[in-house]
């Protein structure tokens, strides 16, 4: 296996998540049109539900594992990062078996905290059945996430990246087929089907750590497995203190971040119903804000995934040996990526709302209304996600505990008023909630921005230029768009009307944004002139031939 380098390990990541989140969007089409909207929103149910179950269980390990075994890997600490590797196993062992009985003896609990007394939606049977159905994935996918992290750990991110493309693909084949298979042949009950396709979760982890498990196999010499190594001078206990360090923040944060969609689709559903929703539509607009939307939102957040699987063994070794130079340059150059890509996919996005929307799900009364500031929401969640996770890897856990708070508490604080203030100003009351997010994220950020900063060395000043020169690009593109809509409006009759709206708009803002930001230098000075040329000869059929630059970007 071949170690990758930190911009090379960024791209190679973000390609294969991107890959699984198109695969992610695209298998929602024939599933929503086999579930439909009730279906769809009980799926939303177990999702939420066991995301929050897979944080508790997995969600710190993999970026605990792959810092841990990046930190021993620059000592040389080869028998204490194999150890590290087995301890970490024992404890997931030990957490997923706990929350797996959890979710299977309290699913009806569970149920009736989410919708309370509501009526007109989902029975509470159902939402109990796909719960406990769900609670199976988290036996099996914590194992993948201590795979996943050693091999992150060691660089070797391209293993890692194919195991998330089988564990997506799997999945999806047992969520399409299953349903169709329980809901159209053997016509049995909507929450049925959907058991069956919740239960891909599990079959999809199991793929994928059966294949990690080989490539571990095959490569155990350079993962300093299955070899007589000296001991090191390095307790169990203060290997399980490491792991605990450093899994506990990152499992709040992820915690947080999914109770609180459990939260928000609750609020949800209770304000919209107090203010007239039926609960049909108000169950809709909370599974478009959690769920169905989000599925579509991670076409964006992808980005900030696959930045970070490549980011923090590169910061975190920067910084062990206190290169601080170097903690600067990656931690700028992820957060430019991250702008460089979300903000024109997150705005185009929302531009063709109402296309995108009839392409997946149909046209809805609330669908492409509420996506269309949903979407948003994913650049400061990237941000969010990105800042976050370099304060840990550089140890400022005061700093990620006190963001994570504030961030959550103004959100969570400012849902409902929110959402009760655009109502009373005759706005869609659902904005409130994507704003109420957007502030949540926006003050975590700012709070570990600032904190970041207080390390010699670190500043933004070349982010600032390049947020502003993104920003002008961004504008003169969507003021491009504009005026093509008066020409060429969205077609709304058919779904290979809105596709062929979406290609062409999709293809006109692509090329106006990225001459833009090639002729401002902005694409080389992210990404050098090596990748540069690279994608130029792809793209030329090998016929363009680079010219030698003196001032080079080096690659990270």
């Amino acid at each position: 296996m071949k170690k990758n380098s930190f911009v090379e390990g960024t791209i190679i990541a973000t390609l294969a998540i991107v890959f699984t989140k198109i695969l992610g969007m695209l298998y929602v089409i024939p599933f929503y049109a086999i579930i439909g909207e009730q279906g769809s929103s009980l799926y939303s149910y177990a999702y939420n539900i066991y995301l929050i179950f897979l944080s508790i269980s997995s969600a710190g390990i993999p970026v605990a594992m792959s810092k841990i075994v990046s930190e021993y890997e620059s000592k040389n600490m080869m028998e204490a990062k194999v150890r590290s590797f087995k301890l970490g196993i024992l404890i997931v062992s030990i957490i997923s078996a706990i929350c797996f009985l959890i979710l299977m003896f309290f699913s009806e609990t569970i149920a009736k905290l989410i919708v309370g007394d509501m009526t007109g939606g989902n029975s509470l049977e159902d939402i109990t059945l796909v719960i406990f159905v769900v609670s199976f994935a988290v036996l099996i996918i914590p194992f993948l996430s201590v795979a996943k992290g050693y091999l992150q750990g060691h660089k070797f991110i391209k293993p890692t990246s194919v195991s998330q493309m089988i564990e997506q693909i799997v999945r999806i084949l047992v969520i399409l087929f299953g349903s169709f298979f329980v809901i159209r042949i053997l016509h049995k009950s909507i929450s049925v089907g959907v058991a069956v396709a919740v239960s891909g979760a599990f079959v999809g982890g199991l793929a994928a750590i059966i294949y990690l498990i080989k490539k571990i196999i095959n490569n155990k010499e350079e993962l300093s497995l299955g070899m007589r190594l000296k001991k090191d001078n390095v307790s169990n206990k203060e290997i399980l203190k490491k792991i605990c360090f450093y899994a506990i923040p990152f499992i709040i944060i992820n915690l947080t971040v999914n109770i609180y969609n459990t939260v928000d689709m609750s609020l949800i559903i209770r304000t919209l119903s107090s203010i007239g929703f039926s609960g049909a539509s108000a169950e809709y607009v909370a599974g478009v804000i959690t769920t169905w939307g989000y599925k579509l939102n991670m076409i964006v957040t992808a980005v900030a995934t696959g930045l970070t699987v490549s980011l923090i063994p590169n910061i975190v070794s920067a910084y062990t040996l206190k290169n601080y130079k170097r903690v600067n340059n990656v931690f700028n150059k992820a957060l430019q990526i991250i702008l460089f890509v979300s903000i024109p996919a997150a705005f185009g996005l929302s531009f063709l709302a109402l296309p995108v929307w009839n392409v997946f799900y149909g046209i809805n009364e609330y669908g492409p209304s509420v996506f269309q500031m949903s979407i948003i929401t994913a650049i400061f969640s990237n941000l969010y996600l990105v800042s976050i996770q370099t304060a840990q890897s550089l140890n400022k856990y005061k700093t990620v505990y006190v963001a994570v708070i504030v961030g959550f508490l103004a959100n969570a604080l400012l849902d409902v008023p929110l959402m009760l203030l655009f109502n009373k100003l005759h706005l869609p009351a659902y904005y409130g909630a994507s704003f109420a997010t957007i502030i949540g994220f926006s003050i975590a950020v700012g709070i570990v921005l600032l904190s970041i900063k207080k390390i010699e060395g670190i500043n933004y000043s070349d982010t600032w230029k390049i947020l502003l020169k993104l920003l002008i690009s961004l504008a003169i593109m969507l003021g491009v768009l504009y005026l093509l809509k008066l020409v060429l409006p969205f077609h709304t009759t058919s779904k290979l009307l809105s596709i062929i709206d979406i290609i062409i708009y999709a293809v006109i803002g692509a090329v106006i944004y990225l001459l833009l930001t090639y002729k401002m230098g902005i694409i080389e000075k992210l990404f050098g002139r090596k990748i540069i040329d690279k994608v130029f000869k792809i793209i030329t059929f090998g016929k363009y031939k680079r010219k030698e630059h003196n001032d080079d970007n080096k690659e990270d």
